[in-house]
């Protein structure tokens, strides 16, 4: 069996996807691309009305059928196989705490990027726990916690006329089989490839980056992504 293959990446086109956050433009962006891949996309939110928006908006904004559902976020967790984590870094805590019993079992990809901005452009800020993918591990001690989508742009998500999305997905995690398939499904969105990043303790360097990129696309007028060379 290659790296790049897990017996759970087999099933994965069965598995339904839940984005926290996802009336944000990442979330709502990951939450198209996903829909777009074949996946049932439960679009969670504070507001049960907004996410309801926002998925209506999404499937009627595309040519071909996508199924994607706007639920309260609470409904949202119970009901995805894999759950996304896309809210703002200033509610991460807060909402996990809520949300430990749904997310118990699953598989959880942070995707959240502690960052500050002022006069002199983003930077990255001092989280307690080392990066916001540990504070997720520290709060859903019964979760499968894996990192993973922080430098995806989410206007080329969002793009009708971007059919390739060009970039590579790091992934970051304790549990190997939980990265594999996070790496499979960051695998499904056309142009995209899931590359494992190391544990958990490495992730505040790859949420830090963020800054970085968002530096060059301010200098470059630019969505820019990162490849991995050599893989």
């Amino acid at each position: 069996m290659s790296e790049q293959s897990s017996p759970e990446a087999l099933d994965l086109d069965k598995l339904s996807v839940s984005v926290l956050g996802g009336t944000g433009d990442q979330g709502r962006g990951l939450a198209r691309r996903l829909a777009l891949a074949g996946h049932t996309v439960h679009i969670g939110s504070r507001s049960a009305e907004r996410a309801a928006t926002a998925a209506e908006e999404l499937v009627t904004a595309e040519t071909s059928p996508i199924d994607v559902r706007g639920l309260d976020n609470v409904a949202a967790a119970g009901e995805g196989d894999i759950v996304i984590v896309a809210v703002p870094w200033e509610g991460h805590r807060k909402l996990l705490e809520e949300l430990v019993e749904p997310l118990a079992g699953k598989i959880v990809v942070d995707c959240v990027n502690p960052l500050g901005f002022d006069k002199r452009g983003p930077f990255a800020l001092e989280v307690e726990e080392g990066s916001a993918a540990q504070q997720a591990e520290k709060i859903l001690v019964d979760s499968r916690v894996t990192a993973a989508f922080h430098h995806v742009s989410a206007k080329v998500l969002l793009d009708p006329e971007v059919e390739e999305v060009d970039l590579d997905v790091l992934v970051l995690g304790e549990d190997r089989a939980a990265t594999d398939v996070v790496r499979a499904l960051a695998d499904r969105i056309p142009g995209v490839r899931g590359i494992f990043g190391g544990r958990l303790r490495n992730a505040h360097q790859v949420e830090a980056f963020t800054a970085n990129l968002i530096a060059v696309n301010r200098r470059y007028k630019t969505h820019a992504g990162v490849r991995i060379t050599g893989v």
